[in-house]
């Protein structure tokens, strides 16, 4: 966006020898090709046709290959990244996800997430630096294996392409894959605003938001790689700062976010999003955009009429997401399988992804149809777990 009103919403030591290139290794019902070259390991997503959306089978090859080189000495450090220009990674795989509950396999729609949440937290921990290349569609699935490369020394970065959100609130889910913690963590009342209205950034509000560490002319990426193939590293850090110094100077790229549709509306989340529910943020809004005629005023037309489209009971647990991420992201992302659960059962995901996805009549019946009517008691019951601490899936996680 090039005004203020509302971001575009678009669907060590000396070198040593190196091992030879391994040979590229996929099996063709993953979509995930995995590979060793010059100390580096790729993970490189193969699945055009469907925006790199992630299966079952993706997320554990994904997993798997992390695992096997965790601990070999002979990689250094680990990029993602896709060949295909459309899309780093549109999500999760909700078509499946609809049709396994409907079809009423609770343990398919577990199965997913739990082993989505897993991998989501092996990057986040991952002991290497691992570098994220993002360019067109990046959301759901595709900010969860990509934002935690911020945790592990490694990079994040945009292409000119890039669009970034979690747009879960359409469907009637929230953010999930942990991304709560991210959010919590942006400036201001920014990850508050992503979470609630799913609205999608570019590259240059990323920057700003701190949802990604450097940009990079997308022309530029194949010699980059290439050169990382070239280059003699010693360490993953060496790594990652080649990738650095490759992309856009800091001076640029603090000129860049400093001009970004986030920063240029920064003064106006502030003031509504920071307030304590939803109820409010929108009654704040409304009173904007009665107030007058200026850039204010319209920017909260504007956020009303996404807010008024949204499903109200999945805006006020995405609020509360970001407003209990305060913990480790092992908690967050236990704390996201319990609520996909109550988003299935009792919330309005079923419902969003039928008319936003299946039928694509654009017309949900949310269960509560007016924000004014989400009451505390309905919004805290949606964090039930329904597993003991002891038996949870993802109790095993720390960090």
């Amino acid at each position: 966006m090039s005004n203020p009103r509302q971001p575009d919403l678009q669907p060590d030591s000396q070198p040593q020898a190196q091992p030879e290139p391994q040979p590229p290794a996929a099996d063709p019902e993953t979509h995930v090709l995995t590979r060793v070259a010059n100390g580096i390991g790729y993970l490189e997503l193969d699945r055009p046709q469907a925006l790199n959306a992630l299966t079952t089978a993706m997320v554990r090859a994904l997993r798997t290959a992390l695992e096997r080189w965790r601990d070999d000495p002979a990689v250094l450090a680990v990029i993602v990244r896709t060949p295909h220009p459309r899309a780093f990674c549109a999500g999760g795989d909700v078509r499946y996800l609809y049709a396994s509950y409907r079809a009423g396999d609770q343990a398919a729609v577990d199965t997913f997430f739990t082993d989505e949440y897993r991998l989501n937290h092996a990057i986040a921990t991952y002991p290497k630096p691992y570098l994220a290349f993002l360019n067109g569609v990046v959301m759901g699935g595709g900010m969860g294996i990509s934002q935690g490369a911020h945790r592990t020394g490694g990079l994040r970065v945009v292409g000119a392409s890039a669009r970034l959100a979690m747009p879960e609130t359409r469907i009637g889910l929230f953010p999930d894959v942990g991304m709560g913690w991210y959010l919590a963590r942006t400036p201001g009342a920014l990850g508050r605003y992503l979470a609630v209205t799913g609205e999608t950034i570019d590259a240059a509000s990323a920057l700003y938001a701190g949802l990604a560490d450097v940009s990079l002319d997308e022309a530029a990426w194949p010699e980059l790689f290439a050169a990382l193939e070239r280059e003699r590293f010693a360490s993953g850090a060496q790594v990652v700062e080649f990738v650095r110094d490759a992309a856009r100077s800091a001076d640029d790229t603090r000129r860049l976010a400093d001009a970004s549709a986030l920063a240029l509306a920064r003064a106006w989340i502030d003031t509504h999003f920071s307030l304590d529910d939803v109820n409010a943020v929108l009654a704040s809004l409304e009173a904007a955009q009665r107030a007058g005629q200026g850039s204010e005023a319209e920017w909260a037309g504007q956020t009303v009429g996404v807010l008024r489209e949204r499903s109200p009971l999945s805006m006020a647990v995405s609020l509360d997401v970001v407003s209990r991420a305060e913990s480790t992201i092992s908690d967050c992302l236990r704390r996201d399988l319990d609520l996909t659960r109550s988003s299935f059962a009792t919330g309005d995901v079923m419902e969003g992804i039928r008319a936003r996805l299946i039928d694509k009549d654009n017309r949900p019946h949310w269960r509560i149809a007016r924000i004014e009517d989400v009451r505390r008691d309905e919004v805290d019951a949606m964090f039930a777990s329904p597993w003991r601490p002891a038996e949870h899936p993802l109790r095993g996680l720390n960090g």
